[in-house]
């Protein structure tokens, strides 16, 4: 996963998406103690995507939290006329993903936690069906995991020693 992680130098342009807030409750002696755990999705809908945990007292201070975190590990995902390159499965945990490409005009075909992801990375059109654990933080992870082992022509090309001219022009 870590082959195409990147740093981006301007995070103007990086939009962020709350996908869950999680209450938790600690009982002491001196009665309960709230704390919020925020996990946020941040990406410039244009290929780059990544995900953070943000952990406080206040629900504001966790999104901001997670937000930063979230601007750390940033991934570089080829998308290619507003849909995924090819079919990935990905598990993380008990969540399990299954990313498909779809023509123009399909639309982003998941829920929850999915499309936040999806959406965050500029991907217009895609079918994506979560099977397993429906718990938004594995959610999360499996797909930006699907994501981040995804390849373009490009790369296949590199991988294999040919060249790119010979890929698109067959000669």
């Amino acid at each position: 996963m870590a082959n195409n992680v990147i740093r981006v130098a301007n995070d103007s342009e990086l939009k962020d998406r709350l996908v869950a807030i999680n209450r938790v409750v600690k009982v002491t002696k001196g009665g309960r103690a709230f704390t919020f755990a925020a996990i946020v999705v941040v990406g410039n809908e244009n290929g780059i995507v990544g995900w953070g945990l943000g952990k406080a007292n206040e629900v504001t201070a966790a999104i901001a939290k997670g937000v930063e975190a979230a601007k750390k590990n940033l991934i570089k995902v080829p998308v290619r006329k507003g849909t995924i390159p090819h079919e990935q499965v990905a598990k993380f945990r008990g969540a399990e993903v299954l990313l498909k490409p779809a023509t123009t005009g399909t639309g982003v075909k998941a829920g929850g936690a999915m499309r936040a992801v999806l959406e965050s990375v500029g991907v217009t059109d895609v079918l994506a069906k979560s099977k397993g654990s429906s718990n938004p933080h594995n959610l999360v992870k499996a797909t930006i995991l699907a994501l981040s082992q995804m390849r373009d022509a490009y790369q296949v090309a590199q991988d294999r020693g040919v060249s790119i001219e010979k890929v698109f022009t067959g000669k």
